[in-house]
């Protein structure tokens, strides 16, 4: 498993070993031995699963502190372009986002820490999403950042006649007026 750094600190792209041959193909989603060698010590106690049509944006969502969440998302169907958004104060990368592929071909995962927003949006005719937090769901403590914020100005590689967006992600706050309450370094 190699973990790869990002422009944002904290946020890590993490490229399983994949072992292939003429029957299909084997590989480590996570073992946690391989994160503790890395200092990655996360208690993961929840795990997720989402089933979404081309040009959905799902996001971007957090929970504050004390219930916010460290996620390690991959895909198992299809194709999204995953963000994460940095909301730690203080953080030199506050209000920066980061953007990935993942896909069920590349098999690459994204570790996203506490402290930042998450969405993405779907870029083939389907996609499975699955997802390990460290921490469980909270409504009281569920957040998110309006998807389209000209601050964020995020590139969600849909064009904008075909974006698919719930209701309530369609009323979320600009990450200006949005609440937070992350701290970096914390």
């Amino acid at each position: 498993m190699e973990i790869i750094k990002t422009n944002i600190p904290d946020l890590l792209i993490i490229k399983p070993k994949v072992f292939e041959d003429e029957r299909g193909y084997f590989f480590e989603s996570y073992n946690e031995n391989t994160f503790k060698k890395h200092e990655l010590n996360y208690n993961f106690v929840q795990d997720n699963e989402s089933k979404s049509g081309y040009g959905v944006i799902r996001g971007l969502h957090y929970q504050l502190a004390p219930y916010s969440q460290t996620k390690l998302v991959r895909v198992i169907q299809g194709k999204v372009f995953d963000v994460a958004v940095d909301l730690r104060q203080d953080s030199p990368t506050y209000g920066k986002w980061s953007g990935i592929e993942l896909s069920a071909e590349n098999k690459i995962q994204f570790l996203i820490p506490k402290g930042f927003a998450h969405g993405f949006s779907v870029l083939s005719e389907k996609a499975t999403f699955v997802y390990k937090c460290d921490n469980l769901y909270n409504q009281k403590a569920e957040r998110g950042l309006n998807f389209n914020d000209p601050f964020l100005n995020i590139d969600w590689l849909i064009e904008p006649e075909k974006a698919i967006i719930s209701p309530k992600d369609k009323v979320l706050p600009n990450f200006m007026e949005a609440e937070k309450n992350f701290k970096f370094g914390k």
